[in-house]
């Protein structure tokens, strides 16, 4: 049997716990679909939240939700019709189909196979003698598939509608509104966080592939004659590791080390909005846990660009199991799905300058997978202490619960006092789990196991004198304080202006 990856550990922990498990499991499952549960509904949620917090709030943007489901004339302006396409080998065995790109990489450990083009694809899949990884049977050639869910609007057969594989199409469609609201003035930006779905061939490394998810996109609309972002200063002097084109092309094993400011300026990055964002990205990703030396930006080759893209850069961090993988992908869409829509629809999408020249606006898109986010919050969090602990360490911002509270007992009223606790906790605000089940030492591990910064012991001395016991999932540390100043202690600790020893007394060990 092989050992265990990191993924599968963290599949286990989150199936047991209630982060999230193969959907539809009563009837054997469909590959690409996932279940969220209670404790991955929150902690998806808060790492939406953090990103809101980033990308969105501070800069005033304007966020949007539209339809899933979109008429057929949508895509064929935008160009997916033609475009979102994938390699796809069908066994002539079994009948199974598989991305073609993936059986390469899978086979050679190559990288991007994607990129190198349709046939090289070709190419590869006869020199390496790949077959089928489910029954070995021979593979026909790989032909292109489209990878969107085709439905019909209308319940007697109406017009043909395909589910959108991203969001930003209704950034596009929804431009002169927006730009209405904005007082028709430039740079603004329009955002969505919602689902989307794509026909996967042959979904695979769990949560990081998948047929129906949620994308966080942000379309940034400007004028390529003043392309100059407000807050680039925020970010300019932010150090990133980069692989240009042409070093992905030549397959340079060392990235460039730059400043925003200097890759903006050499004409490594298009648009300091491009440069603006990938250093927002890179602070982002920090706040979520990834350290700085588990980050890179890569640059698509033309072959792997989406259709729209001048440029674009992966943002890509190092896992365990799969090593380095995207977790988002920054654009410079110039002007092309405006002018496209513009050209269907008839509906002009021109801004005026102050000089009275018209233009089309010009769009850079950062664009997040959610779930991707979720699952590498948990994995890189992820510790086995003392070879038989597992502790979450989840950025205290993004716990599920922020506080759990137990009972030493159940008799003596200490039950009810930890119950009324948790009520004066939950009153002020906080995620509050309580648990009085089992030991208090299996109480701890449950609530490490699943991220829980604190947990807050209620005992005898609760009773006697007021005094309460507060211990850190991190440290395991512990102090005292009175039950009346757990509140604002609570409250000053989340918002980072206290670290936890600073709450009460320390409980010195024996």
């Amino acid at each position: 049997m092989a050992p265990k990856t990191k993924y599968d550990i963290i599949a286990e922990i989150a199936k047991r716990r209630g982060f999230f498990w193969p959907s539809f499991e009563i009837y054997g499952g469909m590959s690409g679909f996932t279940t969220y549960g209670d404790l991955g509904t929150k902690l998806k949620r808060n790492v939406e939240a953090l990103w809101k917090e980033y990308f969105v709030r501070k800069q005033g943007f304007l966020e949007l939700e539209a339809p899933v489901i979109n008429p057929k004339r949508v895509f064929e302006a935008s160009g997916h019709l033609e475009n979102f396409k994938e390699y796809s080998a069908e066994c002539s065995q079994c009948g199974n189909s598989f991305r073609a790109d993936h059986l390469i990489e899978d086979k050679t450990g190559l990288e991007n196979v994607e990129a190198m083009g349709g046939e090289v694809i070709k190419g590869m899949m006869v020199e390496h003698k790949i077959k089928c990884p489910r029954c070995g049977g021979a593979l026909k050639e790989p032909t292109l598939i489209l990878t969107m869910f085709k439905t019909e609007i209308g319940a007697t057969g109406g017009e043909v509608g395909y589910l959108r594989p991203e969001t930003a199409q209704a950034m596009f469609l929804n431009y002169k509104r927006g730009f209405v609201h904005n007082r028709e003035k430039l740079p603004f930006a329009i955002v969505q966080s919602s689902k989307v779905a794509r026909n996967e061939i042959s979904p695979r490394r769990g949560m990081l592939r998948l047929r129906e998810f949620t994308i966080m996109e942000l379309e940034l609309f400007f004028d390529p004659e003043n392309p100059g972002c407000p807050w680039y200063n925020d970010v300019k002097d932010t150090v990133v590791k980069v692989y240009t084109e042409k070093m992905v092309e030549d397959a340079i094993d060392a990235p460039m080390v730059i400043s925003v400011e200097d890759a903006v300026k050499q004409g490594i990055v298009l648009t300091e909005w491009q440069g603006y964002f990938m250093g927002l990205s890179q602070k982002f990703m920090t706040a979520i846990g990834i350290p700085d030396d588990r980050q890179r930006f890569r640059a698509h080759l033309p072959d792997e660009r989406a259709h729209y893209s001048a440029q674009t850069f992966d943002h890509e961090v190092k896992l365990e199991t799969w090593g380095w993988t995207e977790v988002s992908g920054c654009a410079y869409r110039t002007n092309f799905d405006l002018k496209n829509h513009m050209e269907a629809s008839g509906q002009n999408m021109e801004a005026r300058r102050e000089d009275g020249t018209k233009f089309i606006p010009h769009v850079v898109e950062p664009s997040y997978g959610l779930d991707r986010l979720m699952y590498i919050t948990m994995e890189n969090s992820y510790e086995r202490r003392d070879g038989k602990r597992n502790i979450m360490h989840i950025p205290k911002e993004l716990a599920p619960y922020q506080v759990a509270v137990f009972p030493i007992v159940k008799k003596d009223g200490i039950a009810e006092k930890a119950k009324e606790v948790s009520d004066i906790l939950i009153s002020k605000g906080f995620w509050v789990s309580y648990d009085q089940g089992g030991s208090i030492g299996r109480r701890y591990a449950r609530v490490d196991e699943i991220g829980t910064p604190l947990a807050v012991a209620i005992d005898y001395e609760t009773m006697e004198s007021g005094t309460i016991t507060i211990r850190d999932r991190d440290s395991w540390e512990q102090v005292k304080l009175k039950v009346d100043g757990l509140p604002e202690a609570l409250d000053a600790y989340f918002k980072g202006e206290k670290a936890f020893l600073e709450l009460g007394e320390k409980v010195v060990r024996d």
